[in-house]
């Protein structure tokens, strides 16, 4: 029997990968503004008037990678990851048949942590930016919602997601790398975690079956040095500009009186200097979690 799956952000980065590495032998997958004459908005509500009986929600919509300067942008965060969550879950609430399982799209940032290593699932929500605060309450709700309706919910957290052409930091080292304008600071270090996107599709049918929240990784961690001549091998940029640590603080310092029109301040420092790394065993244990190394997957990033 095919499950029919429902996607929200099928447009975006994450969702595009998630459509085109499902196996549609299995899954028929109906991409939300598909539901639609015309395009919609999450933000506001609406009516899910498509005639399939939808097995799967993935919320993959969301937004992210973007840094407010005022009280309305930080507002659209609310907007998009809470209330746009609620709006999908009222349109779920209108259907006759309700759907088996509802897959959500978080992110580490929940955890609210700079530095650390192989944090647990069951660590601390204290994220206190916008993007995280409003995905805490995403996940909040939806595991209220989800037990009221008896539908299996599934939570990932996810690190920094590679991929083809890929946003956000990752996306900005490759960019920095290829105009020559990135600067690779001290030892380069610190390991990140980082996890590759095509490898989510792979674990749906036991994620519709089990349910669970779940950090996700590509089981390595590699270090900022590693991803930075990888990458520049790839672009077949012969030399990084290195610079010392001491050097980047007293840069990083300018970049606090500088204010967001600098492109490094002490506090982008830190995080670019601190190991964050997150336990994955969990997915691996109830999931056959066999992630990809990304440090492989490089000449399909670039």
């Amino acid at each position: 029997m095919i499950s029919k799956i429902l996607v929200t952000g099928g447009s975006g980065f994450l969702g595009t990968i998630l459509k085109t590495s499902i196996n549609t032998n299995d899954f028929l997958l109906i991409d939300i503004q598909s539901c639609f004459e015309k395009k919609f908005n999450i933000i506001d509500p609406f009516s899910l008037d498509e005639p399939y009986k939808y097995d799967v929600i993935i919320h993959a919509a969301g937004k992210a990678h973007f840094v407010p300067r005022s009280l309305e942008e930080q507002q659209e965060f609310y907007d998009v990851n809470y209330k746009g969550t609620i709006n999908l879950c009222n349109a779920i609430d209108e259907l006759e048949t309700k759907p088996q399982a509802f897959i959500f799209i978080s992110t580490v940032a929940v955890y609210g942590l700079d530095e650390g290593s192989n944090i647990e699932e069951d660590s601390p929500l204290l994220g206190i930016t916008p993007y995280a605060k409003s995905k805490i309450q995403a996940e909040e709700y939806l595991k209220s919602w989800a037990e009221k309706n008896n539908i299996t919910l599934s939570i990932l957290r996810l690190p920094l997601v590679a991929g083809p052409k890929p946003p956000g930091n990752l996306g900005a080292m490759i960019n920095g790398i290829k105009s020559g304008k990135y600067l690779s600071i001290g030892k380069a270090d610190a390991h990140k975690s980082i996890v590759w996107a095509a490898d989510i599709a792979t674990i749906l049918p036991k994620l519709i079956e089990v349910g669970g929240v779940y950090n996700l990784t590509d089981g390595y961690d590699p270090a900022f040095g590693e991803l930075e001549n990888a990458i520049s091998k790839a672009l077949g940029k012969s030399k990084l500009i290195k610079i010392p640590l001491l050097a980047a603080k007293a840069i990083a310092k300018v970049g606090d009186l500088l204010g967001s029109k600098a492109p490094i301040n002490s506090d982008k420092l830190d995080k670019i200097t601190s190991t964050l790394t997150f336990d994955d065993s969990k997915a691996q244990e109830k999931l056959n979690w066999k992630p990809t190394k990304v440090l492989d997957k490089i000449g399909e990033i670039v």
